[in-house]
């Protein structure tokens, strides 16, 4: 707790260009780009495959790397391929972090909308696209949301490993606190991100509350 206080209570962590609100501020930017470079590659295919139910394989192999990945290492040999002074080394394994549970979720909750819905939608005279948007998505949007608050809780925390290739974010408090040995710092730090992240959370929570509607809530609750 004194370090905490330590950290917080002092006033040179809240100014300049080394201070919280500015690494806070660069955290999100690196992990709201992440995000929405992930989504825009794993949601329409998420959607597409859940809909045509072709490419299942795709989404099983991304599941699978979604385990495996080594975000760290990929980080390192990003800078060996490409060098620093650019984002994309911290970037990229962000962007390969959030892929997979926004593909699968996506996939699942489009895949797993009930046949009688779809016949309905297609005996009512909507076709590829439309029934897509008008019928599935709704009911599929609870597990999408899922998706998406995953990834986004999981690059909150990996964002980290920005400090590790020079870049700015809440990682620096974390890793020159280690390398200085001060440890106020290093806990300041971790509590920042995992604040964050919880703040993340709650904004998923909220977003789905408004989003989704009262029935298609009630039926997830209750599968």
């Amino acid at each position: 707790m004194n370090w905490l206080l330590d950290f917080f209570g002092n006033s040179a962590n809240w100014s300049g260009s080394s201070g919280i609100p500015v690494r806070v501020l660069e955290h999100v930017e690196f992990s709201l780009a992440a995000l929405m470079l992930a989504t825009l590659i794993a949601l329409p295919l998420g959607l597409l495959i859940g809909h045509t139910r072709r490419g299942a394989l795709l989404v099983v192999v991304a599941a699978n790397a979604a385990r495996a990945l080594p975000t760290l290492g990929l980080v390192v040999l990003i800078v060996l391929l490409v060098g620093v002074g650019t984002t994309w080394p911290v970037l990229i394994p962000l962007v390969a972090l959030a892929v997979p549970p926004i593909l699968v979720n996506t996939y699942e909750g489009v895949r797993g909308v009930d046949e009688d819905l779809r016949d309905a939608a297609y005996g009512m005279g909507l076709r590829g696209r439309q029934v897509l948007l008008r019928a599935l998505v709704p009911v599929a949007l609870p597990l999408i949301l899922l998706g998406l608050r995953i990834a986004a809780i999981q690059v909150v925390a990996t964002a980290t490993v920005a400090a590790y290739v020079g870049l700015g974010g809440l990682g620096r408090f974390i890793i020159d606190g280690l390398a200085t040995k001060d440890y106020p710092s290093t806990i300041g730090g971790a509590v920042l991100v995992a604040v964050l992240a919880l703040l993340v959370q709650a904004g998923f929570s909220l977003l789905q509350r408004v989003a989704v509607s009262p029935g298609v809530s009630q039926r997830a609750k209750a599968r």
